[in-house]
């Protein structure tokens, strides 16, 4: 019998990814459980202030800059240094499509 995994739960649809999908809303401190696509826990990341469920968490560190990966593909940019558990957002990433459409 599988066991349940915690709450929150957050979804990394590829293993290339810097973010995973929130399936449920967290709290600064509430450690999420990663899931892959086949539910398989992945490991935790700890949730740095509020963020709501379908939501992006960072998985990991990205500098200024650097490439944020949702899907395995690339959309958009950090605008500032993201640590991991930050809410990953228009406040902190510069959208590929809007870059693109903008130019």
């Amino acid at each position: 019998m599988r066991t349940r995994e915690a709450k929150p739960r957050a979804l990394v649809m590829n293993p290339r990814d810097a973010v995973a999908v929130l399936l449920d809303s967290a709290k600064g401190g509430d450690p999420a459980t990663l899931l892959d696509l086949d539910l398989q826990v992945l490991g935790t990341v700890e949730v740095r202030g509020g963020i709501e469920r379908f939501h992006k968490v960072a998985i990991r560190e990205m500098a200024e800059g650097e490439s944020v990966v949702k899907f395995g593909e690339v959309i958009g940019r950090a605008s500032c240094q993201i640590a991991r558990g930050d809410h990953v957002h228009v406040h902190n990433v510069v959208s590929a499509r809007l870059s693109a459409e903008t130019m």
